[in-house]
């Protein structure tokens, strides 16, 4: 699976209610209108200036908070197409792979607002097309890039009638 984007860089613990407001997650379950409203207590703007395949980068703590399925699926509704920090909640990193949104474990540090990435996530590699430099990123498990590449676990379990480990 390779990705390119740009970045739209935040800090460390970006809370779930940060990712899409409680004001929003509870009156609709249209994900593309929730989309609309994704990271915008951080960045009113975001929604306007992400473009498809573009990158949330941030530091350590992402999406900590509630449990809900609403912020990986209106972040994937909002056409960014991975989640890249230092760490991640890990209820919201399983609801991530479950969803089919990529997240990158690796350094964020030496990535800026704007920089344009390329990512392989076979190979383990992310690298910084702006500044030309590689970080080495966390792999991801073979189940998981086979979950991710299915588009989600429920996608998964559709097309082999359960887990898949092949």
């Amino acid at each position: 699976m390779d990705l390119q984007g740009k970045v739209h860089k935040f800090a460390n613990d970006v809370n779930t209610d940060y990712i899409i407001s409680g004001r929003h997650k509870f009156k609709t379950l249209d994900m593309k209108e929730l989309a609309k409203h994704v990271m915008e207590d951080l960045d009113p703007e975001f929604y306007s200036k992400v473009t498809p395949g573009d990158f949330i980068v941030a530091g350590s703590n992402f999406g900590c908070g509630s449990s809900r399925e609403q912020a990986p699926l209106a972040i994937i509704n909002a056409n960014v197409s991975a989640v890249i920090a230092k760490s991640f909640a890990r209820i919201f990193y399983r609801n991530c792979i479950n969803t089919g949104l990529p997240l990158i474990e690796c350094d964020t540090d030496g990535i800026d607002e704007g920089d344009k990435l390329e990512i392989d996530l076979g190979a383990g590699v992310l690298h910084n097309l702006s500044k030309d430099t590689d970080i080495a990123i966390t792999p991801l498990p073979a189940v998981m890039l086979k979950i991710l590449n299915d588009g989600g676990l429920v996608e998964h379990f559709k097309k082999y009638g359960g887990f898949n480990f092949d």
